[in-house]
């Protein structure tokens, strides 16, 4: 019993003296773009997992194909911005202008979108299935939306649960 109770005490003692050393991950720390001036940048088909352009001027930036998931975009603009086939998955497009934007065919399954605005945005083949939105949003791309998205199969109708 004082054996196990002395290793015990010599353990936490070489722990907190000796601590181990931290693994290094095997995945590169996320870009940060945040408040960046990137108008008119072309980012078509990179992978930009868990990349972060908050507040960022995305204007006319091209995204076409680009692999987005868990991508931040909160409170950027993003006007007249080509996101054909993008995939959101997870983001965060909250408080986001994309007016003008081309969202065709783009996944945008379980990502944040509140308070986004969608004026003359072209949604057409869309995915957003289990996204958030508010009821006004969804009223508005209700009213345009249309087609099936290309990767998921899913109706641009069905995913918003437009009647």
């Amino acid at each position: 019993m004082i054996f196990r109770r002395l290793a015990a005490y010599l353990l936490v003692f070489m722990l907190l003296c000796c601590p181990l050393p931290a693994q290094a991950s095997d995945y590169p720390p996320p870009l940060s773009y945040s408040n960046a001036e990137l108008k008119a940048q072309d980012f078509s088909g990179q992978n930009l997992q868990s990349a972060e352009f908050s507040n960022a001027n995305l204007e006319l930036t091209n995204f076409a194909g680009a692999d987005l998931r868990g991508t931040i975009f909160s409170a950027s603009v993003m006007t007249q911005a080509n996101l054909h086939g993008a995939n959101f998955t997870y983001g965060m497009l909250d408080q986001v202008n994309l007016t003008g934007a081309d969202l065709s065919d783009a996944i945008l399954t379980e990502t944040i979108l509140l308070r986004s605005t969608f004026e003359n945005t072209n949604i057409s083949g869309a995915d957003f299935s289990d996204a958030i939105l508010d009821g006004a949003q969804v009223k508005e791309l209700c009213a345009k939306a249309s087609g099936v998205n290309s990767q998921t199969g899913v109706t641009t109708r069905d995913s918003l649960g437009c009647r």
